[in-house]
Parts: C-alpha cells; sequence; structure tokens
C-alpha cells in the first residue's frame, strides 16, 4: 500500500481535488453504511444537543467505533462524510456521524449560535460516542474544521482521557484560521462565494427561528467570511474581535508535545485554503504523525480519480498496523 499520494498528471491540479471531492457522483450508489443508520441526539453538556447518526454492523463484531467530524458548513450528510464512512463501514468499522451545532439542519436544537471556539461540547459528544463502541477502539477522523476538532479533542484527552480512544487523524486541519479566512477570501472566488452562501443560509435559519435573539440583516449584506465575522463575534459571542476568537482554535509550534493518543495529520501542501506554512511550525512528540504530500488539494486526494480516495486506504493501513502490534 502507498505511503505517498501519487496522483495521474491530469489530476494534480489541487482545485480539481478540492472541488470534486465534494460532489454528489462520489456519494452516489448502494450505501449499506447510510442504509442502516440510526439518528440520535447527543447530549453534549450544558443543555447542549448535538444531532448524529450510528452504523452498526450486525453480523461480526465491528472493529471498532469511528466518530466522523465534518467541516464547516458540511454536514454528516457531506459526501466526503458519506464516502469515507461507507468505506470504512464495508472494512469492518461500526460509524457514527456527528453534526456540530448549527450543521445538519440542527439549528433548532440549541439556541446559541455556531461558533470555532465551541470545543467543550464537541469533546464531551465525542466521550459520550466512544461508550457506544462498547468497550472497543474508537478512532475520531477530521475534516478541514472537523480536523482543528479532531486535534483539539487529542489535546484535551491527554488531561481528560477518552478511555477507548486509540487514533484521531485530520484531513487538511485549518490550524491558523486567520490565515485559512484571508486564503477563502482573497483566493480563487469560487471558494469565498461558496463558504458565504451556505454561511448566510445558515444565519438566516438561526434567526427565523430565534427572531427574538438574533437579526442578522445588515450581516447578509458582506461579501467576505472576514467582514461576516468581524460583524457576528462581537455581537453573538464572548470575544471582541476576530483575533480573540481565532486565537482560541489556533494550532501550532509544540503544541502537540504531550499528546498521549496517536495523532495524524494529512494533508497536500497545495491546498488552496489552508498554507503550507502552517505544517511547518508544528512540533509533536512520537505519538504525532505529519504526511504532508505535494498534491491532494483541500480535503481531496481522490485516486482513482474521481471515485477513489488515498487517504481512506491510508487510514485503514494504519489502523490495521496498529491492531497487528497489538495482538
Amino acid at each position: 500500500m502507498e505511503d505517498h499520494f501519487k496522483p495521474k498528471p491530469w489530476t494534480r491540479n489541487p482545485h480539481l481535488q478540492s472541488i470534486f471531492s465534494s460532489l454528489r457522483i462520489r456519494a452516489m450508489g448502494k450505501n449499506p453504511m447510510a442504509d442502516c443508520a440510526a439518528e440520535m441526539i447527543i447530549d453534549a453538556g450544558d443543555d447542549v444537543r448535538l444531532r448524529g447518526y450510528l452504523s452498526r454492523r450486525s453480523r461480526r463484531e465491528p472493529r471498532g467505533l469511528v466518530l466522523l467530524l465534518h467541516g464547516w458548513e458540511g454536514s454528516s450528510d457531506s459526501t466526503y462524510i458519506r464516502h469515507t464512512g461507507r468505506y470504512l463501514f464495508e472494512r469492518g468499522f461500526d460509524i457514527f456521524r456527528l453534526n456540530l451545532r448549527d450543521h445538519g439542519d440542527s439549528h433548532h436544537l440549541n439556541e446559541g449560535l455556531f461558533h470555532s471556539a465551541l470545543i467543550d461540547e464537541v469533546f464531551h459528544a465525542a466521550h459520550v460516542i466512544s461508550n457506544l463502541s462498547d468497550s472497543g477502539p474508537c478512532i475520531i477522523i477530521g475534516f478541514s474544521l472537523g480536523g482543528n476538532f479532531a486535534l483539539r479533542i487529542a489535546r484535551r484527552h491527554t488531561a481528560m482521557p477518552i478511555p477507548n480512544l486509540t487514533h484521531v487523524f485530520a484531513i487538511s486541519p485549518v490550524l491558523n484560521p486567520h490565515r485559512a479566512t484571508l486564503a477563502i477570501d482573497n483566493g480563487f472566488s469560487l471558494y469565498r462565494h461558496y463558504f458565504v452562501k451556505k454561511w448566510k443560509n445558515s444565519l438566516r435559519k438561526k434567526q427565523a427561528l430565534f427572531p427574538a435573539r438574533y437579526q442578522f440583516d445588515d450581516v447578509l449584506q458582506y461579501n467576505t467570511c472576514m467582514e461576516i465575522t468581524d460583524a457576528v463575534i462581537p455581537r453573538y459571542s464572548p470575544f471582541r474581535n476576530h483575533q480573540e476568537y481565532f486565537k482560541t482554535y489556533t494550532l501550532s509550534g509544540d503544541i502537540f508535545a504531550d499528546l498521549t493518543v496517536p495523532a495524524h495529520i494529512i494533508a497536500s501542501a497545495d491546498d488552496p485554503v489552508i498554507p503550507a506554512d502552517d505544517f511547518h511550525t508544528l512540533r509533536g512528540n512520537r505519538h504525532f504523525t505529519l504526511s504532508l504530500q505535494r498534491y491532494g488539494g483541500h480535503c481531496g486526494f481522490l485516486d482513482p480519480f474521481p471515485m477513489g480516495c488515498w487517504y481512506e486506504r491510508y487510514i485503514d493501513r494504519k489502523l490495521k498496523e496498529q491492531a497487528f502490534l497489538t495482538n
């Protein structure tokens, strides 16, 4: 099995990799994971409720439970979530697809507005979900912003262990949200239009559900992620400005020096959203692994293009290697 992502030359374009990773065509066809999924509302502490979907294998004992965390303005039904979930379900894992607050049509579950500093509720939910593995291994895989949450869970695990957490994988994780936001706003305009449109739709839903608390009419006139951040964060979060807010989930330097669970980052040097320099600043202990590939785009790594996925094979191989070493 290959250790490096080696796509065909005509599929190396980072925008091609990034855009096709989310196209619905990749999630089409029979999906036994989705067919047996059961909806669950997870108590995430402090009266927070998060919606998710559990898919259990019925015939054989599972290899473990995989918790999938989508990216910003994605959901449990995002193509990359369904594709990876199907791949690992067919290879023996139970799958839990969690929606972050205000994602996946869950805006009504909590009056408070989503922001990326809400690590407490996601960590609490991960702890609850890990218990669904019946003492078997629990693996967390996060994508983009979900990768950032996954890495923060790995760090918090050091002080507050999740007993059966064995691995954390982060695909194209956000490390420096300020730089990532600027990359979205100032890079290929398609990404800015995509995220701004989805964020505005989310804010409209929240305002319609809780009109006495939220008023976004002025915010909906803005056309960049940074403008919306500067308007929303001081008004509806505990943070005074975007600098204070972004600092709460920036990951850099030796932040992974105290890990007690294996954490793997899979990223690409040509990611159009996450600057490659962000990855070069990271340092960690023996539990930390950075796999920085030359190609792959943002959450792409499609090979054979467009239906196959290299990081799915990489993750499955790493988990098999670990299982062999522990047996």
